[in-house]
């Protein structure tokens, strides 16, 4: 699956979407990638992840994991695909923790998988959970990349199936917030104390 296609079938499946939305990095975007509606189809959600689990075919993954709860699928399906464990990482007391009796050896090759990246805090946050345990991360994935994460600084090998160049802003600068025009907090954890306009 290449970038054109994924993106097809995202705008075809309703995930992309226009608005004034605040991300949970705080920061404000005219569009909003809602990848839950992409991947409620499991046949899309399988093509997509295992697309994405390929690229990452020679670096002997032992295990994945994911952020809870965007890319738990994500992490299920690579798993499935390379043949691994996949985990998943839930916030505790704000920060992300391993429950249910999952956990990561020592030594373990690890991949982190997301189904949109933005800021690339949660990616930062989970690697340091990884790390906690004695995980050796081998790359990270996303099947959005919407902040130009592949062209920052990462330590890892990074990929994702399509790379949006979308605008964000801080609320201070957003022009919609400017315009009067109400903001939409959109996702499945609580966002940073930003003070719009």
């Amino acid at each position: 699956m290449n970038s054109a296609e994924f993106l097809a079938l995202l705008e075809q499946t309703g995930a992309v979407e226009s608005g004034h939305f605040q991300l949970s990095s705080g920061r404000h975007s005219p569009t909003y990638v809602q990848c839950a509606r992409f991947l409620q189809d499991p046949n899309l959600a399988a093509a997509a992840c295992s697309a994405l689990a390929e690229r990452f075919r020679q670096q002997n993954v032992q295990v994945v994991v994911a952020p809870a709860l965007g890319g738990i699928v994500v992490a299920h399906e690579a798993g499935r695909t390379l043949g691994t464990r996949a985990l998943f990482a839930e916030r505790v007391e704000g920060r992300f923790a391993l429950r249910r009796s999952l956990t990561i050896d020592p030594g373990e090759r690890v991949l982190i998988v997301e189904d949109v990246v933005t800021t690339g805090g949660s990616t930062r946050e989970i690697a340091e959970l990884v790390k906690s345990y004695g995980g050796t991360i081998v790359g990270v994935g996303a099947l959005v990349d919407r902040g130009g994460t592949a062209a920052s600084p990462c330590p890892w090998r990074f990929e994702a199936l399509i790379a949006l160049d979308v605008p964000t802003y801080a609320p201070a600068d957003c022009p919609q917030c400017a315009q009067g025009h109400p903001v939409t907090k959109p996702g499945s954890r609580p966002t940073p104390a930003l003070t719009s306009r």
